[in-house]
């Protein structure tokens, strides 16, 4: 597949590019800064650009199979509306360019997901801990699911850096968040190219832990 990765320079969107040329996709990197990763690579495209430069995400996205996206913000003390714009012009850059599948990595604890918590963790973790960047998760997810793309909403548990095992839970339906929800950054990654093949879960809100 030809796949365009934003947010390949955080530490999930690494591994996804890694294991995506491993398997030997064609992808493309859409980075905010120069240097981010080493041009040259097999199968690897690299273009710098803003996610307000429309001309610049239109060259990255025309041509692509699928769109995937791991972009999150840093801070917890104030929303990211150039993540949350961004979306949204990916989302329109998608539309005029007649791609139309697009995964988006968001978390447990966003939109509804936030139910699948018991009372006092869902007021603690999306009341108060991690209440910035789930509500621009939350925000991205509307705009998505408005969109007229064939989009895949991934909301993994707590991530960590452990190895890639192909252990863990998954569904659409409600679920009571119960025992251990960490996944591994490598296991979100591999599941979320996994997606990308498939057409399981079109236009559906996937939890994973």
């Amino acid at each position: 597949m030809k796949l365009v990765v934003f947010g390949a320079s955080g530490q999930t969107g690494r591994l996804l590019v890694e294991q995506a040329l491993g398997l030997g996709h064609e992808v493309t990197v859409y980075v905010r800064r120069e240097g981010a990763f080493e041009e040259g690579r097999k199968g690897l495209t690299v273009v710098t650009g803003q996610l307000n430069d429309t001309a610049k995400l239109g060259q990255a996205i025309t041509g692509a199979d699928v769109c995937i996206s791991t972009l999150g913000g840093n801070s917890l003390s104030k929303r990211n509306p150039e993540i949350t714009s961004g979306i949204s012009n990916i989302v329109t850059a998608m539309e005029s360019a007649g791609v139309k599948r697009f995964l988006y990595m968001s978390s447990v604890g966003a939109g509804d997901s936030r139910y699948y918590m018991g009372p006092f963790i869902r007021l603690l973790v999306v009341g108060i801990l991690l209440r910035i960047p789930l509500a621009d998760h939350t925000q991205n997810e509307k705009h998505i699911a408005a969109s007229s793309l064939q989009w895949t909403i991934v909301r993994p548990g707590t991530l960590s850096n452990g190895e890639k095992t192909g252990k863990f839970r998954f569904g659409t339906e409600f679920t009571k968040m119960t025992g251990n929800t960490k996944i591994s950054r490598a296991d979100v990654a591999a599941f979320i190219l996994e997606q990308g093949i498939l057409s399981t879960y079109i236009n559906k809100a996937i939890w994973l832990f």
